[in-house]
């Protein structure tokens, strides 16, 4: 190998370590390889230039921003109060069924954030029954059309760069339906894998809350139960935390003392209870202002406030908020919550001041899944106008009549004019770690295949596997970008995977599309853990799932998803023709 090319495997090595083993931002680290690649010469400054612009990207970016207006829609919410209603199969069939179709056009996120309140907040069936599938039926449902996941136009932006026409709108539909049709059917038949739930229980149960006892306080130096702490009703002391170590099971004979953290469980609506405790301060219900009437939100991938501890982002003026209660990983969190560093996915608890509904960033930081609403309804008229408008666009970029870019460029335009979207909101929302993540890769695959070593690899991955013919190749092509996906996230898998498919399919001799159609695919089989897709890590804290749950789950739906996608890619996608 050349020293160019030892220096371009290095850096894909470092992304792909940076991305699996540490907490750094991917837009951070594709970022950083980008301008090594830059900076030493392997890639032009007018490449660079032009790959922030290409049009693939920028068309992702128009959607995301549409989508923003999207999400003020009434459409979902009206539709989602009849969707669990009879069996526990029958409205699972309506809600995956829902999810994946509106997922096949809509924002999936968006979609599942709209749901998952209304799965949260019935009390006929265990909500831990129906939010891992709602996840799952909206990455199938994805998988269908070149807008239904980021991940097809990243793959389209890459095609793009390669100086080709786009890929057709519909071109995911064969293979994606089948797909989603097998992996449906998998979710009802493999329901009983997931954990039972309580068909009764709400969100703000799952919490803990945690309390201090504050100097000269009158339960200083009494028992448990001299201070009456186990005659609660509703709440139930679990744990005490002293000076970093944890007291558990607690004894009513244990003696408490100042500085000590009460944990405890149970139905967290009622902290009035600890409220009327003199000498016992809730943790970060200090302040008069903020309004019992609890809300829950999950934190979002693109907040400005992750890796940040609650003290060290000033949580309490930046949103008019505190944090009750914070669960992660499927797991309730307790002991200093203001110090706990913050990540996508965590689910938090809040009592709210007045001022929360009218902060401009909640929605950038957060989806809110219960409690204070915090988006302006449309009128019915924008309803309908944003409607029409969205259908036209779909319809027309699907026939060809106009490109999809230029549709979503007069719809954004169109929902500026009518006051649904503000140029400060799109400014404030505006995806820039998305947009960096994608130009930074496409300077890495032009870096990829300019030194070289796309080829050297695709050519020593052709004789290993002489005899087999690009079948084999196709299989290992599915299956890395799969296995990166599990491993990072589902955008950052597709722009590491495309560069070798483009090239192994060259190297083959045969058609690139199945193997670009593999890397579309294998980036949305995110089914196994909670950490390739965003929805995944929605629903993991909500439903209290563990990573044993998405295991169990996913694996049948992996299975048969893989497989579905491999026999129909060379099928719908021949390698000669």
């Amino acid at each position: 190998m050349t020293l160019s090319q030892l220096f371009v495997a290095g850096i894909f090595a470092l992304v792909i370590g940076s991305l699996i083993f540490t907490r750094f931002r991917p837009s951070l680290v594709f970022a950083s390889a980008a301008g090594a690649c830059f900076l030493t010469g392997l890639v032009p400054a007018e490449s660079v230039l032009q790959k922030g612009a290409n049009p693939g990207l920028v068309t992702l970016v128009a959607l995301i921003l549409v989508s923003l207006g999207l999400e003020k829609a009434r459409w979902l919410r009206a539709i989602s109060e009849g969707l669990i209603n009879g069996s526990l199969k029958a409205s699972l069939l309506r809600l995956t069924a829902a999810t994946a179709l509106s997922s096949a056009f809509l924002n999936n996120t968006a979609v599942v954030a709209a749901l998952a309140s209304s799965v949260k907040g019935q009390r006929r069936l265990p909500a831990a029954k129906l939010l891992l599938p709602l996840s799952y039926a909206a990455i199938l449902g994805g998988t269908l059309t070149l807008i239904g996941t980021s991940t097809n136009l990243i793959v389209n932006s890459f095609v793009l760069d390669r100086g080709l026409p786009g890929l057709e709108f519909f071109a995911f539909l064969p293979v994606g339906l089948a797909a989603a049709l097998v992996g449906l059917a998998v979710l009802l038949l493999c329901n009983r894998l997931l954990p039972q739930g309580a068909v009764s229980e709400e969100p703000v149960t799952e919490y803990l809350l945690e309390a201090e006892v504050v100097a000269d306080s009158p339960l200083d130096g009494k028992t448990v139960e001299q201070n009456r702490l186990r005659r609660l009703e509703t709440l139930y002391l679990i744990e005490i935390v002293r000076c970093g170590q944890v007291i558990s099971p607690v004894a009513p004979t244990e003696v408490l003392r100042c500085g000590d953290k009460l944990i405890f469980s149970g139905d967290v609506r009622d902290l009035g209870r600890l409220q009327d405790i003199e000498g016992l301060r809730l943790f970060a219900l200090e302040d008069e202002k903020l309004d019992l009437n609890l809300t829950e939100v999950v934190i979002t991938p693109s907040s400005s406030i992750l890796g940040q501890s609650l003290k060290g982002c000033n949580f309490r003026t930046r949103f008019d908020a505190a944090v009750v209660a914070m669960r992660r990983g499927g797991e309730r969190l307790s002991g200093k919550l203001g110090e706990i560093e913050l990540r996508a996915g965590d689910a938090l608890l809040l009592a709210v001041g007045p001022d929360f509904r009218h902060h401009l960033n909640i929605d950038k930081n957060f989806y809110v899944i219960s409690g204070t609403e915090v988006r302006r309804d449309l009128s019915r008229r924008d309803n309908w106008l944003l409607g029409l408008g969205f259908a036209a666009v779909v319809a027309g970029a699907a026939l060809g009549y106009f490109s999809l870019l230029k549709g979503l460029v007069v719809l954004l335009g169109g929902m500026i004019g009518l006051g649904i979207l503000s140029t400060t909101e799109l400014q404030r929302r505006f995806p820039f770690q998305i947009w960096l993540i994608i130009a930074s890769a496409l300077v890495l695959a032009e870096a990829f295949a300019g030194s070289g070593l796309a080829d050297a690899l695709a050519s020593g991955l052709r004789n290993l596997l002489q005899g087999w013919g690009p079948l084999a190749g196709l299989v290992g092509i599915f299956l890395l970008t799969l296995a990166l996906t599990e491993l990072m996230t589902n955008n950052a898998a597709a722009a590491l995977a495309f560069p070798l498919a483009w090239s192994l399919a060259e190297s083959f001799g045969v058609s690139w599309m199945p193997f670009v159609m593999a890397v579309a695919y294998g980036a949305s089989a995110s089914f196994l853990t909670p950490f390739g897709y965003q929805t995944n890590l929605m629903v993991q804290n909500l439903g209290g799932y563990h990573l044993r749950d998405f295991v169990r789950a996913g694996l049948p739906l992996t299975v048969a998803y893989s497989v579905t996608v491999l026999v129909l890619l060379p099928v719908v996608f021949p390698f000669y023709g």
